[in-house]
């Protein structure tokens, strides 16, 4: 365990992937093909083992929080995952022992030389020498293996095997991207969970698009599937991400889509599962897909709803791409048939025909600069799921949302920014009562902290209604703010 990715190195630590990656850029903390050493990640945190209440931690409970809750966030591992991985250890362990054994063997020899030619010219100087060496390493042998129990190394070595019992690290080739696989989930499910966008269709071994070539590591089947690998891609490694989980630490060779064009146009008969009003004029409606069939988009897309009756409207949607069964819509009341048909007749169960995804106002998932997130109105939905998407994903310096609104309801949705903002420390959210957009920059520009970056180096995600947007993006450009920096979609 002599590097680390980025991934394991921030567990390790307890601290945020985002963190590891702003010390990274800082100088503080070198890297070599993407791995962090050990011993750097030593250097900065020297009492990482001891420190297990941290950024880490907060996440992990905004998660829990503010995300769809997961029934398999609590699974141990099977027992044959289990077994399996407790197997690997074993080998490991032994292969260390191996080498230390070798090693030792070998110190004593020099030791037992060093000796012996010290003892045979005594009154040499280069003997003489000889002798203050070999009671340097006897010395030092004696210090090294009376702090053995206390090394950071190796208490470092020690956890990182422990949390290799519970989870599994997946890297992505050719993308790099990686992720954990935990508990009993499939290899899809902890990617999805994770936001990375592996090309899959029913995650239910149907349709064989999550197709993936294992490069290295063990794997094994969680699940039956319909769906039959030719016997040329059995040999060459490939499996079903949606059937299998990680065993083992793995590289895969898989699909993934790096842009809302890489995803496919769907149509899936979801059903109604619960419609909550949220004011005299809106409504949330939360939809369920059939167990076959999972919905998948980049966060800030829209997808169209067809009731029964043929009204339609297009939506964006307002959760996590990690949840793709569980869909969630804020709906306005309005003379459309859509809105009348949601507001009076209904009822949970009703089947509702989604298609999509629409829209390239998607995250920049690739950039770590800090976000600001602007919502006018209605727009908080497609920030919502933004915001969600990029707690997921861990990889941006801060989070900032600002949200005007001058609806009845009002910031009908506070209560889940103030989990976030409880629970994080990089994420900031600021409530307006109104919806002015030259108002709102200016409040923004004296809020900022002046050791914080300026507007023009932060990435801003705007929604809202058109006319006010057009004054929004006209402020930010006249403060400096590059028009690739900012991203928007009418509500």
């Amino acid at each position: 365990m002599n590097a680390l990715s980025l991934s394991r190195a921030a567990r390790l630590a307890g601290v945020t992937r985002a963190e590891i990656q702003r010390r990274i850029r800082q100088g503080d903390l070198p890297t070599f093909e993407g791995s962090v050493a050990v011993r750097e990640l030593l250097k900065l945190y020297p009492d990482l083992v001891l420190e297990r209440e941290g950024a880490l931690a907060r996440v992990d409970r905004i998660k829990a929080l503010a995300l769809p809750s997961r029934h398999l966030d609590a699974a141990l591992p099977s027992p044959e995952v289990l077994v399996g991985r407790l197997r690997g250890l074993s080998d490991a362990l032994v292969a260390k022992r191996s080498a230390l054994a070798a090693a030792e063997a070998l110190l004593d020899q020099v030791q037992a030389g060093l000796a012996a030619l010290a003892s045979d010219a005594s009154a040499s100087a280069p003997f003489r020498d000889l002798e203050s060496l070999r009671d340097w390493l006897a010395a030092a042998r004696r210090e090294s293996r009376s702090l053995a129990p206390d090394d950071p190394a190796a208490r470092l070595f020690a956890l990182d095997n422990v949390l290799r019992i519970m989870a599994a690290n997946v890297r992505l080739l050719p993308s790099g991207h990686d992720f954990f696989v935990e508990g009993k989930e499939s290899i899809l499910d902890a990617a999805v969970r994770a936001g990375v966008h592996l090309s899959y269709g029913c995650a239910s071994g149907t349709c064989g698009q999550c197709r993936a070539r294992v490069v290295s590591g063990e794997v094994a089947p969680i699940h039956r599937h319909d769906y039959v690998l030719g016997e040329r891609e059995r040999a060459q490694g490939y499996i079903l991400a949606c059937s299998w989980t990680a065993v083992s630490d793995l590289v895969l060779e898989a699909v993934e889509a790096r842009s809302a064009d890489d995803l496919p146009r769907q149509e899936i008969r979801a059903g109604l599962r619960r419609r909550e009003a949220l004011g005299p004029d809106l409504v949330s409606l939360n939809l369920q897909t059939p167990r076959s069939q999972t919905l998948r988009f980049m966060a800030g897309q829209r997808v169209r709803l067809t009731l029964d009756n043929g009204a339609s409207r297009e939506l964006p949607l307002a959760n996590c791409p990690c949840d793709g069964r569980s869909l969630w819509f804020f709906v306005r009341r309005g003379p459309d048939p859509f809105a009348t048909a949601v507001f009076a007749d209904l009822r949970p169960g009703d089947p509702i025909l989604v298609e999509g995804p629409w829209g390239d106002c998607v995250l920049d998932e690739e950039s770590p600069d800090p976000a600001v997130f602007i919502a006018l109105g209605d727009g908080i939905a497609p920030l919502k799921s933004m915001i969600e998407h990029a707690v997921s994903i861990d990889r941006l310096d801060s989070l900032q949302l600002w949200w005007g609104t001058t609806q009845p309801e009002g910031h009908h949705q506070a209560h889940w920014a103030r989990a976030l903002k409880e629970s994080l420390d990089n994420f900031g959210y600021r409530a307006l009562p109104h919806e002015t957009p030259e108002d709102l920059l200016a409040e923004l520009a004296a809020a900022r902290d002046p050791s914080a970056a300026d507007l023009g180096d932060a990435r801003y995600y705007l929604a809202g209604p058109a006319p006010l947007l057009t004054r929004l993006r006209r402020g930010l450009a006249q403060r400096g703010v590059e028009a690739e920096r900012v991203r928007w979609t009418e509500t």
